[in-house]
């Protein structure tokens, strides 16, 4: 019994012992706060980031979205300038026409009357002659059946050319009415036009405050990496899709290197090989500012293998020149050609602009080697830049 009696109090002190170490004192108590409120805060921040990448993401399919519905608008918008030009001109070949017609009719008319003036005269005279001549009553008699065939040809002649005046009027007043309904169209795309450049302005906006928080926090990098690996994946796409399809040109595109023209004139804002941001991402290509509205040209022949949005890059067209090798337009306002299109040197494929989130209009420009980008300063003969 007093054996037993050792064991318990035995194990009661060594439980005690180890109450006296599981027991913190007030600093690791502290501490301990301390520690959870960091790890809330950083839960709060991950949470934080999580709804913002989310929103960003919304709104990159949101911007994805009004620049698709910009770039369709404004081709509708060119289309409408072309008919109005095509009307215009069909106008003016209309009043030509009309007046040379008018002009016609006013000598057909004067030769009419003439004619009916000097018929009308020898009819008076015929009855004389008829009496006193020794002329053949049946001689006569033909130079009047003359004069009338005459008069009904001319008279004949005066209609078709009356006719013809009233088609080209009625044409005239036809596009009169359709230069007007362009033009109503015109102001009306015009105006759409307008209000998506604001809405577009204003999801700019939100997608640069996303950004904005995402960049302090941390994500940017990580955004550009993955818009990054997104075209990477998509070339790569390209590059196997288009394997059993080669483009043949002239002559091959490896052979020009050096001699190939920019797509467009402007300012460096970003070149090759250079920080991105100031961060340790590089650029893979040319970022080119100049001019809203200016024509992106295909550098040399080929096909066009992508003509979409993609984010980072916005309205993007990839041309696929053959050889393992394809030039990148990015930014783009307006997209003139789709995939399957085939492209000669110099042909436009779409219009500067600023789609994807690029602050100000410019083009982004790249040339893929197998998928890898290469120097484009390299490849192009001569700057952009204006001078």
């Amino acid at each position: 019994m007093r054996g037993l009696r050792r064991h318990w109090l035995a194990a009661a002190c060594v439980l005690a012992a180890l109450a006296g170490v599981a027991a913190p004192t007030s600093a690791q108590r502290d501490e301990q706060r301390a520690l959870a409120a960091v790890r809330q805060e950083i839960a709060a921040l991950e949470a934080r980031l999580k709804r913002r990448h989310a929103e960003q993401e919304r709104e990159t399919r949101a911007l994805r979205e009004v620049e698709q519905a910009l770039a369709r608008t404004a081709a509708e918008l060119e289309r409408v300038r072309g008919e109005r030009a095509a009307a215009a001109a069909r106008q003016r070949e209309l009043a030509a026409e009309t007046a040379r017609v008018e002009a016609r009719l006013g000598d057909e008319r004067a030769a009419l009357a003439e004619q009916l003036r000097m018929t009308y005269m020898a009819g008076r005279a015929e009855a004389v002659k008829l009496l006193l001549s020794q002329d053949s009553p049946a001689s006569l008699g033909r130079m009047i059946v003359y004069y009338d065939y005459l008069n009904r040809e001319r008279s004949a002649r005066i209609g078709r050319v009356a006719a013809e005046l009233e088609t080209l009027a009625a044409l005239e007043a036809e596009s009169r009415a359709l230069a007007e309904r362009l033009a109503q169209l015109e102001e009306r795309q015009a105006a759409e036009l307008a209000a998506r450049e604001a809405a577009r302005a204003e999801r700019q906006a939100v997608l640069a405050a996303a950004a904005a928080e995402i960049a302090s926090a941390g994500g940017q990098i990580e955004r550009l990496r993955a818009e990054e690996a997104r075209l990477e994946e998509l070339i790569a796409g390209l590059n196997e899709a288009l394997a059993n399809f080669p483009v043949t040109a002239d002559e091959p595109f490896p052979r020009l290197k050096g001699k190939l023209p920019w797509p467009v004139q402007g300012r460096i804002v970003g070149d090759y090989g250079r920080p991105r941001n100031g961060g340790p991402l590089r650029w893979n290509g040319v970022l080119l500012e100049t001019e809203r509205g200016t024509p992106v040209r295909a550098i040399y022949h080929g096909r066009v293998a992508f003509a979409e949005w993609l984010a980072g890059l916005g309205l993007l067209v990839i041309v696929d020149h053959g050889d393992g090798f394809m030039t990148l337009y990015g930014h783009n306002d307006v997209l003139l050609k789709e995939a399957g299109d085939w492209v000669t040197p110099g042909e436009p494929v779409g219009q500067v602009g600023d789609s994807g989130g690029q602050a100000a209009p410019a083009l982004y420009f790249e040339i893929r080697q197998n998928g890898e980008p290469v120097n484009p300063h390299q490849w192009i003969a001569g700057s952009p830049e204006r001078r």
